[in-house]
């Protein structure tokens, strides 16, 4: 069903990225430092400049990735509850779902191996909450509340120690782990990249809620398969709660998304389909390669029992 893509074929090369690994590790950096709290300076032309320079190495990059989904995307249904039954079928069938990674790790793998899993997974996390924030600007009425309801839950409903992000730097911390953006995985990075490139640029409103929404249809299985292999390792609870929150709550994060969020907007502007659909299947993409280039370094030197898809 869905047509073979390397990542690395896409995108706009030039001298400074001549691949896809330095154009990714270049837009991680730049993502990094244009998101980031600043004050004003006296170079702020000059940063204008570049972030031009960047964004239309990012255009390049998520139109090439685009036109190669077009086909698939467009055949989504424009009806709402058409729409949301293909959407939700991406679950079972869609790209790098029942992956053999996570049934490996979940049974097999030792500490080291799921702590270098990990330190890719945190080093390309592009923070779901400012995801969902950004993306929420200027939306209609409902599918607006709906992000604002998943976004107070990222934020723990007000309590510090609730929130998803900073729960996730426990993680990080608890298990010593030191992700760098040069020490990622360029598949990882991409990841990041393309989720930043939607939520930042008003012309994929429509991508982002598809990619969001897709993390929240497909993640509970495979964080699931996390907070086990880390159970089974010994690690404590403050190690794997973020895991194990996200296994239980994002399949009810998912069911008020596609009702509330992405079944009004399709019912409101039926063309607005082709493109949620474009942002999901996009970001399974992205997650199918990360899962393989993940196999391909962790199973080197090991000969892992092969799991079946489910």
């Amino acid at each position: 069903m869905f047509a073979a893509l390397r990542l690395s074929s896409l995108g706009q090369f030039t001298p400074e990225f001549p691949d896809a690994e330095a154009l990714h590790l270049g837009l991680a950096k730049w993502n990094r430092r244009r998101l980031a709290v600043q004050t004003p300076g006296p170079d702020w032309q000059a940063r204008l400049n570049e972030d031009q320079r960047m964004l239309r190495l990012e255009g390049a990059f998520v139109e090439a990735f685009r036109a190669h989904v077009a086909d698939l995307a467009a055949g989504a249904p424009r009806d709402p509850e058409g729409f949301i039954g293909w959407f939700e079928g991406l679950k079972a069938a869609g790209p790098g779902q029942w992956d053999p990674l996570f049934g490996w790790l979940e049974v097999d793998a030792d500490l080291e191996q799921v702590k270098w899993f990990l330190t890719q997974e945190a080093a390309g996390e592009a923070g779901f909450d400012d995801l969902v924030a950004m993306t929420q600007v200027k939306l209609p009425a409902g599918p607006k509340l709906e992000l604002a309801r998943n976004y107070w839950d990222e934020m723990g409903r007000g309590n510090e120690a609730g929130m998803h992000g900073p729960m996730l730097d426990r993680t990080v911390e608890g298990l010593g782990l030191t992700p760098t953006i040069d020490g990622t995985a360029w598949q990882s990075l991409c990841l990041a990249n393309t989720m930043t490139a939607f939520a930042t640029t008003r012309r994929y409103v429509y991508q982002s809620i598809g990619a969001l929404g897709v993390v929240e249809l497909t993640a509970p299985g495979r964080v699931a398969c996390v907070d086990l292999a880390l159970k089974r390792l010994g690690c404590g609870p403050e190690q794997r709660k973020y895991f194990a929150l996200h296994a239980h709550l994002d399949v009810e994060h998912s069911k008020a998304w596609n009702a509330e969020a992405l079944a009004p907007l399709v019912r409101e502007t039926p063309d607005c389909a082709r493109y949620i659909a474009e942002g999901a299947l996009m970001r399974l993409i992205c997650g199918e390669q990360c899962f393989e280039t993940y196999r391909a370094h962790l199973w080197a030197h090991a000969h892992p029992v092969v799991y079946a898809a489910e």
